[in-house]
């Protein structure tokens, strides 16, 4: 009982019904992924299909899956054709076939009809509860629901920020046309989240994500969306990890089918230390979504952390074999292999590589940092320099500390370059651009310990252990076992830069001996821990965790 849902093929003329079609097939597959006897691949991994004549036999294995439906939708005015096939993957035969002719507000009558006769034919049960979620119009307005689904379908270029604030602006189009549309409420809310978690943590979206997701909550108290936003808002405003795992149960409970679902809830329990049932929803997300990059990321993630890196190089292949100059899948794969091996020749193939896509302003930053911070691993302290200097001032504002990031590597290249005025100068520097983000944010983890790494290296101990504690603080891994030891890695390397080595070698002694980023190639080659390499016991560290890997 398994199913994937084409992207229905717009028959009409205009660019619009193109969204519409998109519209049309969503929600078909929406409703579908709400019928818990069903297993239904979400919709990432079926949009590379557009366009294209199926070879439903290759596409029901690529997918695996058993059935496959593919339509047409064909709009003239207020008027709109739906036809449909449902064909069995394994046989290539026909298993059921329709035609709707109706008016355009009829829409979502068409959609859970579908839903309802798809189940009927895979003998699937329906609850009366699944059955209601159907039957539901989410609006009356049809301008709305079109700029919802344009919204929608821009709101998954996750580090796009451009495309994201498009999205924005077209949720709150269909918002303003439709006040009581609930559900393009909660997907506003959702989006306003991620953009505070990624790119901007004002207290100002924080709040827009909270009020909207509430609302949504207020229009429709039993849509599974609304509580998905909400634990978005807890998840990503508040850092309540039990709060929005409570809000994604419920959530998953009106959308069992939903990879999305399984990739949030996967993602609270790997922060709540729940790392097995973490791993096994991210690889329930995956197999719902098997074409989805995203999630065969954070599956990455998960067995990186465990130092599981045959699974983790595995599943990031996957990723890059879907997509082959795509930026982050590379990011991941050069994280591993410098982590594992110390190897350094994948980041000069993930650069080659990446030549030639079109990049994001987001991404070509990130490119240039991670050629800075490659060099200064290298020791290659003058490429270094050049490669972070090169950035400009003006454009680093998209990512919170991103400035710092910028005179922090300035500072590091100088001092290997032994140019300790240089040095002291741009790390008085890095220390304004943390100052500065902590006046924003005064609660950012983040901010405080890039604020600590650069009062130690201007030899500010007292503060800079002050403000390295404070961010273990904020962020403490019995709170946060995903973050926290990203955390505790920045408290050792300030540790090791002022010289306390009893301090440094304990942290790290801990990091190694439970998931984290942390490996002994790792601190064999990052220049950061030089300080600590006259210690036996620092060397004792990377024989002991060398040799277990």
């Amino acid at each position: 009982k398994s199913i994937a849902v084409l992207p229905f093929t717009n028959l009409s003329n205009d660019k619009e019904n193109a969204y519409f079609a998109d519209g049309v097939q969503d929600d078909v597959l929406t409703n579908l992924s709400k019928i818990g006897d069903l297993k239904v691949i979400s919709r990432t991994s079926v949009m590379q299909y557009r366009g294209q004549t199926p070879n439903v036999r290759e596409i029901g294995k690529a997918l695996g899956v058993s059935n496959i439906l593919e339509g047409s939708v064909r709009r003239s005015g207020n008027k709109v054709r739906v036809n449909v096939q449902l064909i069995d993957a394994n046989t290539d035969e026909h298993i059921w076939a329709n035609d709707y002719d109706r008016d355009v507000t009829d829409v979502f009558a068409i959609q859970s009809d579908l839903a309802q006769k798809i189940a009927e034919a895979l003998q699937a049960r329906l609850s009366p509860g699944e059955k209601s979620q159907m039957t539901r119009k989410p609006t009356e307005n049809g301008e709305a629901y079109l700029a919802f689904v344009q919204a929608h379908d821009l709101s998954c270029a996750f580090e796009d920020f451009d495309k994201l604030k498009q999205s924005e602006q077209l949720y709150a189009r269909a918002v303003e046309l439709d006040p009581n549309f609930a559900l393009a409420i909660a997907r506003y809310s959702q989006l306003e989240s991620w953009i505070m978690h990624t790119f901007d943590r004002s207290a100002e979206r924080r709040q827009k994500a909270r009020t909207l997701a509430e609302r949504a909550l207020q229009l429709q108290p039993d849509l599974p969306e609304a509580h998905l936003a909400l634990g978005c808002s807890y998840y990503y405003g508040d850092n309540n990890y039990e709060a929005a795992l409570n809000e994604f149960q419920t959530a998953q409970r009106g959308l069992p089918n939903e990879s999305e679902m399984y990739l949030y809830i996967g993602a609270i329990q790997r922060r709540l230390g729940r790392w097995v049932e973490s791993t096994a929803n991210l690889e329930k997300a995956v197999s719902l979504n098997p074409k989805d990059t995203w999630a065969l990321q954070n599956l990455t993630f998960n067995y990186q952390m465990a130092r599981n890196f045959p699974k983790a190089n595995e599943t990031i292949d996957r990723a890059l074999k879907l997509t082959p100059t795509a930026f982050e899948p590379w990011e991941a794969k050069v994280k591993l292999a410098l982590c594992e091996k110390g190897d350094f020749s994948v980041a000069e193939r993930a650069f080659e590589a990446t030549k030639s896509t079109q990049l994001t302003k987001e991404q070509k930053l990130k490119t240039a940092y991670a050629r800075a911070n490659i060099f200064l691993l290298e020791r290659k302290y003058s490429d270094g320099l050049r490669e972070a200097e090169s950035l400009p001032d003006g454009q680093l504002g998209i990512f919170p500390g991103a400035l710092w990031s910028k005179y922090f590597y300035i500072g590091f290249a100088r001092k290997g370059l032994q140019d300790e005025a240089g040095s002291r100068a741009a790390f008085l520097r890095a220390k304004d651009a943390a100052a500065d983000e902590l006046k924003r944010t005064p609660d950012s983890e983040d901010a405080h310990i890039q604020l600590a790494k650069a009062l130690a290296f201007l030899s500010e101990k007292d503060a800079a252990v002050a403000e390295a504690q404070r961010a273990a603080e904020l962020r403490p891994e019995s709170k946060d076992a995903f973050g926290g030891p990203e955390i505790m890695e920045g408290v050792a390397e300030v540790h090791a830069v002022l010289g306390n080595n009893d301090r440094a070698i304990e942290i790290l002694e801990g990091l190694l001996s439970r998931p984290s980023g942390v490996t002994a190639q790792m601190l064999r080659i990052n220049p950061i821990w030089d300080p600590l390499r006259g210690d036996p016991r620092f060397q004792a560290l990377i024989d002991k965790y060398g040799a277990k890997a």
